[in-house]
Protein backbone atom coordinates (compact mmCIF):
# COMPACT_ATOMS: atom_id res chain seq x y z
CA UNK A 1 0.00 0.00 0.00
CA UNK A 2 2.83 2.73 0.77
CA UNK A 3 4.63 2.10 -2.19
CA UNK A 4 1.46 2.68 -4.19
CA UNK A 5 0.35 5.79 -2.47
CA UNK A 6 3.87 6.82 -2.91
CA UNK A 7 3.95 6.45 -6.57
CA UNK A 8 0.96 8.81 -7.36
CA UNK A 9 3.23 11.09 -5.09
CA UNK A 10 5.47 13.99 -6.84
CA UNK A 11 8.18 13.80 -5.26
CA UNK A 12 9.00 10.51 -5.83
CA UNK A 13 12.33 8.77 -6.22
CA UNK A 14 12.11 8.09 -9.97
CA UNK A 15 13.49 9.06 -12.86
CA UNK A 16 10.50 10.61 -13.94
CA UNK A 17 9.54 12.30 -11.24
CA UNK A 18 12.59 14.02 -10.93
CA UNK A 19 13.01 15.28 -13.89
CA UNK A 20 9.12 16.34 -14.10
CA UNK A 21 10.27 18.39 -10.59
CA UNK A 22 12.75 19.95 -12.34
CA UNK A 23 10.84 20.72 -15.42
CA UNK A 24 9.88 24.27 -14.80
CA UNK A 25 13.36 25.11 -13.33
CA UNK A 26 14.86 24.09 -16.98
CA UNK A 27 12.21 25.90 -19.02
CA UNK A 28 12.84 29.13 -16.90
CA UNK A 29 16.62 28.66 -17.56
CA UNK A 30 16.13 28.31 -21.14
CA UNK A 31 14.62 31.48 -21.18
CA UNK A 32 17.02 33.49 -19.02
CA UNK A 33 19.96 32.04 -21.11
CA UNK A 34 18.15 33.48 -23.67
CA UNK A 35 17.33 37.00 -21.82
CA UNK A 36 21.40 36.98 -21.13
CA UNK A 37 22.91 36.55 -24.40
CA UNK A 38 20.23 39.38 -25.35
CA UNK A 39 22.22 41.10 -22.21
CA UNK A 40 25.41 40.81 -23.84
CA UNK A 41 24.63 41.65 -27.35
CA UNK A 42 22.98 45.08 -26.20
CA UNK A 43 26.07 45.39 -23.94
CA UNK A 44 28.65 44.49 -26.66
CA UNK A 45 27.03 47.33 -28.71
CA UNK A 46 26.69 50.34 -25.99
CA UNK A 47 23.56 50.04 -26.62
CA UNK A 48 22.52 50.95 -22.47
CA UNK A 49 21.74 54.48 -21.32
CA UNK A 50 20.22 54.15 -18.15
CA UNK A 51 22.56 54.53 -14.99
CA UNK A 52 21.55 52.90 -11.77
CA UNK A 53 20.03 55.06 -8.88
CA UNK A 54 17.44 54.08 -6.59
CA UNK A 55 14.25 54.72 -8.77
CA UNK A 56 15.36 51.49 -10.28
CA UNK A 57 15.72 49.38 -6.65
CA UNK A 58 12.50 50.91 -6.33
CA UNK A 59 10.56 49.36 -9.00
CA UNK A 60 12.06 46.50 -8.68
CA UNK A 61 11.04 46.29 -5.15
CA UNK A 62 7.66 47.42 -5.82
CA UNK A 63 7.01 44.47 -8.52
CA UNK A 64 8.47 42.03 -6.08
CA UNK A 65 5.45 43.33 -3.81
CA UNK A 66 2.57 43.46 -5.90
CA UNK A 67 3.79 39.76 -7.37
CA UNK A 68 3.87 38.53 -4.15
CA UNK A 69 0.49 39.96 -3.29
CA UNK A 70 -1.02 38.00 -5.93
CA UNK A 71 1.25 34.44 -5.51
CA UNK A 72 -0.72 34.54 -1.98
CA UNK A 73 -4.09 35.29 -3.64
CA UNK A 74 -2.95 32.18 -5.79
CA UNK A 75 -1.93 29.76 -3.16
CA UNK A 76 -4.97 30.84 -1.17
CA UNK A 77 -7.19 29.18 -3.84
CA UNK A 78 -4.15 26.20 -4.30
CA UNK A 79 -4.13 24.76 -0.95
CA UNK A 80 -8.43 24.81 -1.33
CA UNK A 81 -7.94 23.02 -4.15
CA UNK A 82 -5.84 20.05 -2.38
CA UNK A 83 -8.77 19.52 0.11
CA UNK A 84 -11.27 19.05 -2.84
CA UNK A 85 -9.79 15.07 -3.36
CA UNK A 86 -10.79 14.62 0.26
CA UNK A 87 -14.10 15.77 -0.19
CA UNK A 88 -15.10 13.80 -2.85
CA UNK A 89 -13.53 10.40 -2.13
CA UNK A 90 -15.11 10.84 1.57
CA UNK A 91 -18.53 11.98 -0.15
CA UNK A 92 -18.22 8.75 -2.89
CA UNK A 93 -17.31 6.48 0.21
CA UNK A 94 -19.82 6.98 2.19
CA UNK A 95 -22.72 6.50 -0.83
CA UNK A 96 -20.74 3.13 -1.84
CA UNK A 97 -20.91 2.31 1.87
CA UNK A 98 -24.69 3.23 2.65
CA UNK A 99 -25.66 1.76 -0.44
CA UNK A 100 -23.56 -1.95 0.18
CA UNK A 101 -24.98 -2.25 3.72
CA UNK A 102 -28.70 -1.29 1.88
CA UNK A 103 -28.47 -3.69 -1.26
CA UNK A 104 -29.18 -6.75 1.18
CA UNK A 105 -31.98 -6.58 2.39
CA UNK A 106 -33.64 -5.35 -1.20
CA UNK A 107 -33.27 -7.50 -3.85
CA UNK A 108 -34.65 -5.41 -6.57
CA UNK A 109 -32.08 -2.67 -5.67
CA UNK A 110 -29.03 -2.74 -8.16
CA UNK A 111 -25.78 -2.27 -6.20
CA UNK A 112 -23.64 -3.05 -9.68
CA UNK A 113 -25.44 0.30 -11.41
CA UNK A 114 -24.86 2.67 -8.27
CA UNK A 115 -21.09 1.67 -8.30
CA UNK A 116 -20.96 1.90 -12.06
CA UNK A 117 -22.03 5.82 -11.95
CA UNK A 118 -19.61 6.16 -8.93
CA UNK A 119 -17.02 4.79 -11.61
CA UNK A 120 -17.79 6.89 -14.16
CA UNK A 121 -17.91 9.91 -12.28
CA UNK A 122 -14.17 9.26 -11.23
CA UNK A 123 -13.23 8.62 -14.86
CA UNK A 124 -15.23 11.11 -16.55
CA UNK A 125 -13.29 14.10 -13.70
CA UNK A 126 -9.93 12.94 -14.95
CA UNK A 127 -10.59 12.94 -18.46
CA UNK A 128 -12.68 16.44 -18.20
CA UNK A 129 -9.41 17.72 -16.76
CA UNK A 130 -7.00 15.34 -19.29
CA UNK A 131 -5.43 18.23 -22.33
CA UNK A 132 -7.55 17.09 -24.75
CA UNK A 133 -10.62 18.30 -22.82
CA UNK A 134 -8.29 21.61 -21.92
CA UNK A 135 -8.40 21.11 -18.17
CA UNK A 136 -11.98 22.09 -17.89
CA UNK A 137 -14.73 20.13 -19.05
CA UNK A 138 -16.48 19.08 -16.25
CA UNK A 139 -20.30 18.92 -17.45
CA UNK A 140 -19.93 15.15 -18.25
CA UNK A 141 -18.82 14.59 -14.66
CA UNK A 142 -21.71 16.61 -13.59
CA UNK A 143 -24.11 14.44 -15.70
CA UNK A 144 -22.55 11.26 -14.65
CA UNK A 145 -23.41 12.26 -11.62
CA UNK A 146 -26.64 13.18 -11.98
CA UNK A 147 -27.83 9.56 -13.00
CA UNK A 148 -27.76 8.71 -9.09
CA UNK A 149 -30.45 11.07 -8.61
CA UNK A 150 -33.42 8.78 -10.23
CA UNK A 151 -31.62 5.91 -8.22
CA UNK A 152 -31.77 7.72 -4.69
CA UNK A 153 -35.12 8.86 -5.12
CA UNK A 154 -36.27 5.11 -5.27
CA UNK A 155 -34.69 4.05 -2.13
CA UNK A 156 -37.14 5.35 0.23
CA UNK A 157 -39.88 3.57 -1.75
CA UNK A 158 -37.88 0.23 -1.23
CA UNK A 159 -37.48 0.34 2.71
CA UNK A 160 -34.65 2.88 3.35
CA UNK A 161 -34.82 4.93 6.13
CA UNK A 162 -35.99 8.69 5.16
CA UNK A 163 -32.89 9.90 7.33
CA UNK A 164 -30.39 7.51 5.23
CA UNK A 165 -32.09 9.02 2.02
CA UNK A 166 -31.15 12.65 3.23
CA UNK A 167 -27.90 11.59 4.14
CA UNK A 168 -27.18 10.34 0.47
CA UNK A 169 -28.47 13.08 -0.86
CA UNK A 170 -26.27 15.08 0.90
CA UNK A 171 -23.42 13.45 0.27
CA UNK A 172 -24.33 13.78 -3.70
CA UNK A 173 -24.71 17.61 -2.86
CA UNK A 174 -21.03 17.55 -1.87
CA UNK A 175 -19.81 15.47 -4.47
CA UNK A 176 -21.96 18.53 -6.95
CA UNK A 177 -20.32 21.16 -5.11
CA UNK A 178 -16.88 19.93 -4.69
CA UNK A 179 -17.13 19.54 -8.88
CA UNK A 180 -18.06 22.71 -9.13
CA UNK A 181 -15.49 24.11 -7.35
CA UNK A 182 -13.43 22.78 -9.44
CA UNK A 183 -14.79 23.96 -12.20
CA UNK A 184 -14.34 27.17 -11.32
CA UNK A 185 -11.24 27.19 -10.25
CA UNK A 186 -10.25 26.03 -13.65
CA UNK A 187 -12.32 28.51 -15.91
CA UNK A 188 -11.92 31.68 -13.81
CA UNK A 189 -9.03 33.73 -13.55
CA UNK A 190 -7.95 35.57 -10.56
CA UNK A 191 -8.42 39.47 -11.06
CA UNK A 192 -7.85 39.60 -14.86
CA UNK A 193 -6.64 43.18 -14.33
CA UNK A 194 -3.50 42.06 -11.77
CA UNK A 195 -2.31 39.67 -14.39
CA UNK A 196 -2.24 42.29 -16.94
CA UNK A 197 -0.34 44.66 -14.19
CA UNK A 198 2.11 41.60 -12.96
CA UNK A 199 2.87 40.84 -16.84
CA UNK A 200 3.81 44.51 -17.40
CA UNK A 201 5.77 45.31 -14.55
CA UNK A 202 7.91 42.17 -15.48
CA UNK A 203 8.48 43.06 -18.98
CA UNK A 204 9.47 46.65 -17.88
CA UNK A 205 12.11 45.42 -15.55
CA UNK A 206 13.19 43.20 -17.88
CA UNK A 207 14.01 46.10 -20.26
CA UNK A 208 14.94 48.32 -17.81
CA UNK A 209 17.72 45.67 -16.67
CA UNK A 210 18.61 45.06 -20.38
CA UNK A 211 19.29 48.69 -21.01
CA UNK A 212 20.58 49.22 -17.48
CA UNK A 213 24.58 50.21 -17.75
CA UNK A 214 26.63 47.16 -16.68
CA UNK A 215 30.53 46.29 -16.32
CA UNK A 216 30.20 43.50 -18.16
CA UNK A 217 31.80 41.54 -15.62
CA UNK A 218 30.49 37.99 -13.99
CA UNK A 219 29.21 39.80 -11.40
CA UNK A 220 26.71 41.79 -13.42
CA UNK A 221 25.97 39.00 -15.39
CA UNK A 222 24.74 36.82 -11.88
CA UNK A 223 23.02 39.33 -10.30
CA UNK A 224 21.10 40.36 -14.47
CA UNK A 225 20.47 36.15 -14.23
CA UNK A 226 19.43 36.04 -10.54
CA UNK A 227 16.99 38.85 -11.37
CA UNK A 228 15.40 37.87 -14.13
CA UNK A 229 15.11 34.08 -13.47
CA UNK A 230 13.08 35.27 -10.34
CA UNK A 231 10.63 37.49 -12.32
CA UNK A 232 9.96 34.77 -15.47
CA UNK A 233 9.62 31.86 -12.69
CA UNK A 234 7.36 33.79 -11.18
CA UNK A 235 4.87 34.59 -14.35
CA UNK A 236 5.03 30.66 -15.53
CA UNK A 237 4.65 29.54 -11.38
CA UNK A 238 1.71 31.85 -11.62
CA UNK A 239 0.22 30.36 -14.55
CA UNK A 240 0.60 26.96 -13.28
CA UNK A 241 -0.95 27.00 -9.98
CA UNK A 242 -4.39 29.04 -11.52
CA UNK A 243 -5.34 25.67 -13.48
CA UNK A 244 -3.92 23.03 -10.39
CA UNK A 245 -6.08 20.07 -11.34
CA UNK A 246 -4.84 20.35 -15.17
CA UNK A 247 -3.53 16.77 -16.24
CA UNK A 248 -1.72 15.55 -19.00
CA UNK A 249 0.88 18.34 -18.88
CA UNK A 250 3.92 16.70 -17.43
CA UNK A 251 3.90 18.97 -14.18
CA UNK A 252 3.94 17.96 -10.83
CA UNK A 253 2.51 21.34 -9.78
CA UNK A 254 -1.36 19.75 -10.52
CA UNK A 255 -3.19 18.30 -7.33
CA UNK A 256 -2.56 14.86 -6.93
CA UNK A 257 -5.49 12.69 -7.43
CA UNK A 258 -4.06 9.40 -5.38
CA UNK A 259 -6.71 9.24 -3.09
CA UNK A 260 -9.08 8.95 -6.39
CA UNK A 261 -7.19 6.69 -8.04
CA UNK A 262 -7.32 4.29 -4.60
CA UNK A 263 -10.76 4.61 -4.20
CA UNK A 264 -11.27 3.74 -8.15
CA UNK A 265 -9.01 0.50 -7.48
CA UNK A 266 -11.57 -0.44 -4.46
CA UNK A 267 -14.56 -0.29 -6.97
CA UNK A 268 -13.31 -1.98 -9.69
CA UNK A 269 -12.64 -4.68 -7.32
CA UNK A 270 -16.05 -5.12 -5.40
CA UNK A 271 -17.52 -5.09 -8.84
CA UNK A 272 -15.62 -8.04 -9.93
CA UNK A 273 -16.55 -9.69 -6.42
CA UNK A 274 -20.80 -8.87 -6.47
CA UNK A 275 -20.64 -9.57 -10.34
CA UNK A 276 -18.96 -12.94 -9.42
CA UNK A 277 -21.42 -13.63 -6.60
CA UNK A 278 -24.73 -14.36 -8.53
CA UNK A 279 -22.58 -16.96 -10.95
CA UNK A 280 -21.18 -18.37 -7.90
CA UNK A 281 -24.61 -18.78 -6.21
CA UNK A 282 -26.32 -20.01 -9.22
CA UNK A 283 -23.30 -23.34 -9.38
CA UNK A 284 -24.55 -23.94 -5.91
CA UNK A 285 -28.06 -24.30 -6.86
CA UNK A 286 -27.20 -26.26 -9.99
Amino acid sequence: MPSRISSHLPFGGTELSLRKKFRLFFTVGVVVLVLGSVKAIVHYFEFEFLDLNGLVTSGIGGAIFIIGFLLSSILKDYKEAEQIPTVLRTAIEAIEGDLECFAPTNERFNLREARLILLGVIGKLREGLGRDNDHKNISPVLAELGKLTPILGRLEGMGMAANFVVRLRANQDAIRRALLRIYTIQRVEFVPSVHVLVQTLVLSIIILLLLLKTEGDPAAALLFGFITYMFVYVLYLIRLLEQPFAKGRGSVDDVSFFLLDELEEQLQRSLETTGGRPRLQAMERA
